[in-house]
């Protein structure tokens, strides 16, 4: 049983490379551009899920003096990464595709082919539950990335599967290149939507409104009657850790050590609704309403 996130990782490039070498095997057999273009795409997988083991055992790593904050957008640079490569395997599946359905190519021993990708579905559907399963147990976005790379694989695989059984029907094998176009273009959604999802991390995007009410929730559940309100609350992720900060104020008259009790208190009031948020509370006096102006910094006061 696999519990975590380097041996999820390592499953997903021993996979890859036992389907890539099946595919490339079978489509030297059968002719077949489908084929050629599914093992690219498994090609792909395993650069990816190379990228994935390398940088999941890196966000791991604690902070040190060059990154104080902790190594976890490793994690996402690499889901970008795998994105881009699967934008350029798309490109040279298409520019393939398409000079075959023009130019003309036959398809032979399709038996092979058939069964070689009715088992590269079935392997990428049991691997990529794995995957998934443990992304979402150690919120990694690399290895959601690779899952999402396999179940992309498992249905284009499905695809060009049915397109070889159309040429096995039908004698045209045109399909075969048709075939291979729609993986493309299912190939090429998939890259934008990882890329886009690990684009926010990188870019600092805020949390999801969901988990930024829990933290809401967590600071109006904290209150006391020291504590006027707060402002200028920012969230952010970087791997599967939170990063939150945010100003209280508090009742003229509060002492620093009753504020920082307070302060603390409500950090772990957070901390408990999130636990991978690293909580940092910057301490104001109530007079200090009256210096934001801004709407940005204006504060959220409790009557």
């Amino acid at each position: 049983m696999i519990r975590t996130k380097s041996g999820a990782a390592a499953l997903s490039i021993a996979s890859n490379s036992t389907l890539i070498a099946l595919k490339l095997a079978a489509g030297a057999i059968t002719g077949s551009i489908a084929i050629i273009t599914e093992a690219v795409h498994s090609l792909i997988d395993l650069l990816a899920s190379v990228i994935a083991y390398v940088s999941v055992s890196r966000a791991d790593a604690p902070a040190d003096e060059d990154h104080p904050y902790g190594h976890g957008k490793v994690e996402s640079l690499a889901a970008n990464v795998e994105g881009m490569l699967i934008l350029v395997g798309a490109a040279i599946i298409v520019y393939e595709a398409t000079h075959r359905l023009v130019a003309g190519a036959g398809v032979e021993a399709l038996g092979v082919g058939i069964a070689v990708m009715a088992f590269s579905v079935l392997a990428n559907l049991v691997v990529s539950a794995v995957l998934m399963r443990q992304a979402r147990a150690h919120e990694s976005a690399a290895l959601e990335g690779d899952a999402a790379h396999l179940r992309t694989d498992a249905l284009t695989s499905a695809g060009v599967l049915l397109g070889l059984g159309l040429v096995e029907l039908t004698g045209a094998a045109a399909f075969d290149s048709i075939t291979a176009l729609a993986v493309a273009a299912a190939i090429v959604w998939a890259g934008i939507r990882i890329m886009r999802r690990s684009s926010g991390v990188l870019i600092d995007e805020a949390l999801p409104a969901a988990e930024m009410d829990l933290i809401e929730a967590a600071i109006a559940a904290s209150r006391t009657e020291e504590v006027v309100g707060y402002h200028k609350l920012r969230a952010r992720k970087a791997g599967r850790r939170r990063h939150v900060d945010l100003h209280v104020q508090y009742r003229s008259g509060t002492s620093l050590e009753r504020a920082h009790e307070l302060a603390h208190r409500m950090r772990d009031a957070i901390e408990a609704e999130l636990p991978s948020a690293e909580v940092l509370i910057h301490v104001e006096p109530e007079t200090s309403l009256r210096d934001h102006d801004e709407v940005r910094d204006a504060p959220y006061r409790w009557g």
